[in-house]
C-alpha cells in the first residue's frame, strides 16, 4: 500500500468514523469504506495512537479521538464570523424565536457554521457542519450573489438542479433571475425549496472589503414564518443585523 494510498485510506475511514458519533464496530466499517478488517486494522492502530481515534474497550466500537477537534481549534476562531455573530445571533433567535443559522459556502455548497435552537416545539435537524445545496437554500442564494460572473458561472453549471420540494427552482435560467432579484433586493428566501413545510430569509453578512463572507438566516415552519411576518418585520429586522454584524467585522458601506 502506498503512501498516499494510505493516508487517502485513513482519511476515508476517518470522514466516515465522523457519521458514527457512538462508534462503529471494525467489521461494519470495513463494509462500509469497502476495505479487509486487516487494512481497517492498521490503519486504525496508527490513527488510535496519535489519538485520531479511540476505541472502546467494552463495545470494540471506534470513534473520532479528541486529536481530531485539536486540528480544527483554529479554524473557524480564525475567520472570527462565529465569534462576532454569536450574540446578533443569539438576540436575533430570542426576538423572532425562530431557529438561526450562520453559513458560509465551501466547494459550491453551504457549510453550517453556526444554529442557535428556538424554543419552539419544531426542531430543525440541522448540524453544525452539515451541508446543503446553494440553489434551494435562502443562505446558498445569498452567498453566490456575490460571486464574480466567472464564479457564479462556473458554479452555477456544476449544480445539479433536483427539485427537493415542488416549489424547488430546477431551471437554469429562472435561477439566474432569482440571483438577480436577490442581488437588488438585499436578502433571499427560500420559500419550502429544500423542505416542505419550512420557509426561510436569509441576509449577507460583508467583511471589511464589502465582499460577502458569510450568510446567517431565520427559519421556521410556514405557518410561522409567514409571507406577512416576512415583509412586515423580518426583511428590516435581516437588513438591520446584517449591518450591525458586518460592522464588527470592519465592514464600512452604506448597504
Amino acid at each position: 500500500m502506498s503512501n498516499v494510498q494510505s493516508l487517502e485510506r485513513a482519511l476515508t475511514i476517518l470522514n466516515k468514523l465522523s457519521e458514527y458519533p457512538d462508534g462503529i464496530q471494525i467489521t461494519r466499517l470495513s463494509e462500509q469504506v469497502g476495505l479487509t478488517k486487516s487494512t481497517i486494522h492498521r490503519l486504525l492502530a496508527t490513527l488510535s495512537s496519535m489519538n485520531y481515534v479511540v476505541k472502546d474497550e467494552e463495545t470494540d466500537k471506534y470513534k473520532l479521538g479528541l486529536q481530531v477537534l485539536f486540528l480544527s481549534r483554529n479554524l473557524l476562531n480564525n475567520s472570527d464570523i462565529v465569534t462576532v455573530s454569536k450574540p446578533f445571533l443569539e438576540k436575533l433567535s430570542q426576538e423572532v424565536n425562530e431557529t438561526v443559522h450562520l453559513c458560509i459556502e465551501d466547494r459550491g455548497e453551504v457549510v453550517y457554521i453556526d444554529k442557535i435552537e428556538s424554543t419552539q416545539t419544531i426542531r430543525m435537524y440541522s448540524r453544525i457542519g452539515s451541508r446543503a445545496p446553494m440553489y434551494c437554500t435562502g443562505v446558498g442564494k445569498i452567498l453566490l450573489s456575490d460571486k464574480n460572473q466567472d464564479e457564479f458561472n462556473e458554479l452555477i453549471s456544476n449544480i445539479n438542479f433536483i427539485p427537493k420540494t415542488p416549489s424547488t427552482i430546477t431551471s437554469k435560467e429562472e435561477f439566474i433571475e432569482e440571483i438577480e432579484k436577490v442581488k437588488s433586493q438585499g436578502y433571499a428566501l427560500d420559500n419550502a425549496e429544500n423542505e416542505v413545510v419550512l420557509r426561510c430569509i436569509a441576509a449577507p453578512i460583508f467583511d471589511h472589503k464589502g465582499k460577502i463572507i458569510a450568510s446567517f438566516s431565520i427559519s421556521g415552519p410556514s405557518n410561522r414564518v409567514t409571507m406577512d411576518l416576512i415583509n412586515d418585520t423580518l426583511i428590516e429586522k435581516m437588513k438591520q443585523y446584517s449591518i450591525a454584524i458586518s460592522r464588527n467585522l470592519g465592514y464600512t458601506g452604506k448597504h
